[in-house]
């Protein structure tokens, strides 16, 4: 059996203003599709302007979610290939 070498480009982009931050992630799948995700931080008016912590928050949300994303589509697949309802994935 050969081994192949597979690899996912992830994006993620960010849109900042004094107060928000937010993420969008994307990866695109060997099988063309794309997978898209969401996540967002706000700053606590009392707290220090850090926009780097809000991308890392906004950023680790967005790819909580895309994780959750790429579950459920795994799961459907393997129910759709063995034409039954199988157990959840759990993280």
């Amino acid at each position: 059996m050969m081994n192949t070498a597979v690899g996912w480009h992830v994006e993620l982009e960010f849109q900042e203003d004094e107060q928000h931050t937010r993420a969008a992630a994307l990866v695109r799948l060997p099988d063309g599709s794309e997978v898209r995700a969401h996540g967002r931080a706000s700053r606590h008016h009392t707290d220090n302007n850090q926009p780097r912590v809000g991308e890392e928050i906004a950023g680790a949300r967005a790819l909580n979610e895309l994780a959750m994303q790429l579950l459920t589509k795994a799961h459907g697949e393997i129910d759709d290939a063995s034409g039954r309802t199988s157990q959840p994935i759990h993280v």
